[in-house]
């Protein structure tokens, strides 16, 4: 395995945007690793990537390959814009393969709003949602329910919130898999979860997550036609983004069975180059209870950015005196990034159900697929791809090549370039705060430290992201948002 400047030598390019590592990279290999990005993007990848998704290449029934996506990251186990198909019947459910805040994900709702009429009411906006949609590590939601609610909470996720008041119902066409995970069942979740997640629901929580107001402008439209059927029709029009997940509860469960799981992999005897890398048969009793308990917390997760989006047209329609029906503040979609799911798909020329992990990276459906709302049959799945809080974030559109190439998945964000720690060292979050305010971003944030991990230089370059994956093919960028207001956590 030797490597040259971080890149092994054994790297081979398939294509413009798509490396190959072989089996015969590192023992034990059971299929290729392929790595998407352009020259600029590998030459400066990570070389854990390399590393940890040749790794996951050695685990049982995993079909075709082991991806990793252009945003790639050091992760758990796992890197993060990972991606892994196992049989059902052969392979392994790994948490981290899905990661600890399962669900995390993207949320975008429009406006009819343009920049010019909210300027003057921006800071209001911000400093509404700051004491609205409560962020930082601990912070409490307002929806308060007992633990029998949060039961029906973890099975129903939005349609839960909508019965109750927060949301609209076409907001549930508008969320992957109608913002409901199925195979949800509260019996496997630990009390200690349970605890953790009750008190919340409506809370962005800390790290990268944020509530951010955008701008399309003009220039910045790719593809009109598609943009106009998703609700983005104007120049310089006002649209909101949220990015949050399952906050401890995801994350508890996920603690709750690696350990289940460490015996487990004893009693099945199943090896692995990393213990990180912890699983268990996906047909296994662990597999599935885990498999019902990781839905739980997506469900959780549809929730929160459910009850957020209701916050947020309550401070809309408050600062501009409009309701939030008058200012067609409609979901264009919400798409989750950790998770895991049962899925055909075609390999080896036959459709096969697989159990595809999808760690921090998104669901790219092409036009027509069964499991797209008829809203977005013809124009294929909406991708929310986000960036850094400097640099802007894009809407693209799943293909029929994501299907051919990724198991219908392309990459979710633009990734980091260094550790949180590292940027904390190099920068103070008042000096970022400052910055971006001169530069017309407003921001607010619970921590400066946590500021001071999310700026813009730590992120790669998401054009760079985007390009590759235009080029590879796996999602087609219909519209770039700039930043104009963030809430951090």
């Amino acid at each position: 395995m030797e490597q040259r400047n971080g890149k092994p030598a054994e790297l081979k390019q398939i294509s413009e945007v798509v490396w190959e590592l072989p089996t015969t990279y590192k023992k034990g290999m059971l299929v290729p690793a392929r790595i998407y990005g352009t020259k600029k993007l590998i030459d400066a990848m990570d070389p854990g990537v390399y590393n940890q998704v040749t790794n996951v290449a050695c685990l049982p029934g995993l079909q075709k390959y082991s991806y990793c996506m252009p945003d790639g990251h050091w992760g758990y186990g796992f890197p993060i814009g990972g991606v892994a198909a196992f049989d059902t019947e052969t392979g392994v459910i790994s948490p981290g393969g899905i990661g600890f805040d399962i669900n995390c994900g993207m949320r975008l709702v429009t406006t009819n709003l343009t920049i010019k009429e909210v300027e003057p009411k921006l800071k209001e906006l911000v400093n509404t949602f700051f004491q609205t949609v409560p962020s930082g590590v601990g912070a409490k939601g307002f929806v308060k329910i007992n633990q029998s609610q949060f039961n029906e909470l973890m099975v129903d996720g939005s349609k839960w919130c909508v019965e109750n008041g927060y949301g609209w119902k076409e907001d549930l066409e508008r969320t992957e898999g109608y913002g409901k995970i199925d195979w949800a069942d509260p019996s496997k979740v630990s009390n200690k979860a349970k605890q953790r997640g009750v008190n919340q629901i409506g809370t962005l929580g800390s790290g990268n997550h944020y509530l951010e107001v955008q701008v399309a402008q003009a220039a910045n439209i790719i593809d009109e036609e598609i943009a106009k059927k998703f609700g983005i029709h104007s120049p310089d029009q006002v649209v909101i983004m949220v990015h949050c997940g399952s906050r401890g509860f995801g994350h508890q469960i996920g603690t709750d069975y690696l350990r289940i799981f460490s015996g487990a992999m004893k009693k099945y005897n199943i090896p692995v180059l990393d213990r990180e890398l912890t699983c268990a048969p996906f047909s296994s009793n662990e597999g599935q209870d885990y498999y019902k308990a990781m839905a739980c917390a997506a469900n959780m997760a549809f929730a929160n950015r459910q009850v957020i989006l209701h916050r947020i047209r309550e401070g809309f329609s408050k600062v501009f005196n409009t309701s939030a029906e008058d200012l067609e503040m409609n979901l264009v979609y919400d798409v989750a990034h950790n998770v895991a799911k049962v899925e055909e798909h075609d390999v080896d020329g036959k459709k096969k159900k697989v159990v595809v992990h999808r760690k921090g990276s998104t669901r790219a459906f092409p036009p027509n697929h069964p499991e797209l709302p008829s809203l977005y049959k013809q124009t294929g799945q909406p991708v929310i791809i986000g960036g850094s809080m400097e640099t802007g974030s894009y809407l693209l559109v799943g293909t029929e090549k994501a299907m051919e190439d990724t198991f219908g998945t392309t990459a979710h964000g633009s990734g980091r370039t260094m550790s949180r720690s590292a940027a904390k060292r190099q920068v103070r979050g008042d000096k970022i705060q400052k910055d971006m305010e001169s530069k017309g971003i407003y921001v607010k944030s619970a921590s400066m430290q946590g500021l001071a991990e999310e700026a813009g230089f730590a992120y790669k370059d998401i054009n760079e992201v985007v390009k590759t994956l235009k080029i590879a093919g796996i999602s087609k960028p219909v519209v770039q948002l700039r930043p104009r207001a963030n809430v951090k956590g």
